[in-house]
């Protein structure tokens, strides 16, 4: 049969270490790889499901595996990507059907999100029951990469680290007002707030679930008046501030609108501000985001890469003045989610179903296996608007970073 020719010649040629074993629809079995660790197991419960993950591996792989239609018998859904991406690294152009891929990245690549698909693609990934997160994110709900600044780091340990060490780089000094663009849950804002002794801080989000979420944390805090949380969309913000940070965001804004991001951040920068971009992206050329995960976990998303992003920062006017590429990090923030998530399945089904189950744990591992097999990183991209405004050496970061640390162990106690 072509399906199962083409599965054969492409395992073959994907599986090199560790060891795969494949069962067809018609109950044919072959395996593949070296019989070493992981072993995986997979089926295949009908003939078109072989054909579709030839024709189109990268989106049909998380929709089989969701449906039921491709099943894992031995192992688990990360360990066959490992098998099928720790040699790969994800270049499939050598595999059938490559010149179909080649088609669907052109049409993949022209997308725009405007102020209403912007809310719309939002509201799909983070307007979900907030119970859910609340089960494998740190007690702040942190849903960024975290920063292991140390080997044994606990989830929470690098998630307060990737705090300390933004701030630091923002140079945020006491009475300075900041801008969080996708404010999440509130948690950095606060502590810019608590900790930095941040003047006033800003958030906007076009979360529903996470504006409701943030103003009560702030107001249990008491900070209503120092820190606020306004559902709104970063290009109708007015206003200038000393500092504006980004987490997390960048990667829902899309190629087309680069131009207006950077511009807009400009505008809202004052004269002497310093702005930090946290974002997800990518180290090879430019490509858009798995189809799976833009179809039913992240659409409008997209991955950018420094050649896609410094264009637009030059267009804009501003000076890129400090730039550090994260690796591995949120491999392991991903890490830590998957394995949380796995414990509290039973959890999640009482909110969801046995299908958004499946759909989740996909997510999380393709996440985590980009992270850790492919050409995904975080960036973290110091913008000024001059390019004397930071200082000239990098001494600062570990100097304020300390003074940082200091600053939490005194909010802890007087919060005790």
């Amino acid at each position: 049969m072509l399906s199962e020719t083409l599965l054969k010649t492409g395992l073959t040629r994907a599986v090199k270490h560790g060891t795969l074993k494949l069962t067809t629809a018609r109950g044919e079995c072959f395996s593949f790889g070296d019989g070493t660790d992981p072993k995986v197991a997979i089926r295949f419960t009908d003939e078109a499901a072989q054909l579709a993950l030839c024709l189109h591996p990268e989106l049909k792989l998380g929709e089989l595996f969701v449906d039921g239609r491709l099943v894992i018998e031995s192992g688990t859904i990360f360990d066959l990507l490992q098998l099928v991406l720790q040699d790969t690294h994800g270049e499939l152009d050598d595999l059938p059907f490559h010149r179909l891929r080649k088609i669907r990245t052109w049409m993949q690549m022209r997308s725009e999100n405007d102020a209403a698909r912007s809310k719309r693609n939002v509201a799909h990934h983070y307007d979900l029951d907030g119970r859910l997160y609340s089960l494998f994110l740190d007690s702040d709900k942190q849903y960024s990469c975290a920063y292991f600044d140390h080997p044994d780091a606990t989830l929470e340990e690098a998630q307060l680290a990737k705090k300390r060490h933004i701030t630091a780089k923002l140079l945020l000094d006491p009475g300075q007002s900041v801008l969080d663009i996708g404010s999440g849950w509130g948690g950095l804002g606060l502590y810019m707030a608590q900790v930095a002794g941040a003047g006033s801080v800003k958030g906007v989000t076009l979360s529903e679930e996470q504006l409701e979420v943030s103003r009560k944390r702030a107001a249990t805090a008491g900070l209503p008046d120092r820190v606020r949380f306004e559902l709104e969309d970063y290009r109708s913000t007015q206003g200038t501030f000393d500092r504006i940070v980004s987490v997390g965001m960048f990667e829902h804004v899309g190629a087309p609108s680069y131009d207006t991001y950077f511009q807009t951040c400009r505008r809202l920068l004052k004269e002497d501000g310093v702005m930090l971009l946290h974002t997800i992206g990518r180290t090879g050329q430019p490509y858009p985001t798995n189809p799976w995960i833009a179809r039913y976990i992240f659409p409008g998303g997209h991955l950018p890469t420094l050649s896609e992003v410094m264009p637009a920062i030059e267009r804009a006017g501003l000076v890129v003045t400090d730039l550090e590429v994260l690796r591995l990090h949120y491999a392991f923030t991903l890490q830590k989610w998957r394995e949380r998530f796995m414990a509290q399945r039973e959890e999640v089904l009482r909110l969801y179903d046995e299908r958004f189950c499946r759909m989740w744990e996909c997510y999380l591992a393709m996440s985590e296996s980009a992270f850790r097999f492919q050409d995904a990183v975080v960036f973290q991209i110091q913008l000024a608007r001059r390019n004397d405004t930071v200082p000239l050496t990098r001494d600062y970061i570990a100097e304020r970073e300390a003074t940082l640390k200091a600053a939490e162990t005194a909010e802890l106690k007087q919060s005790a």
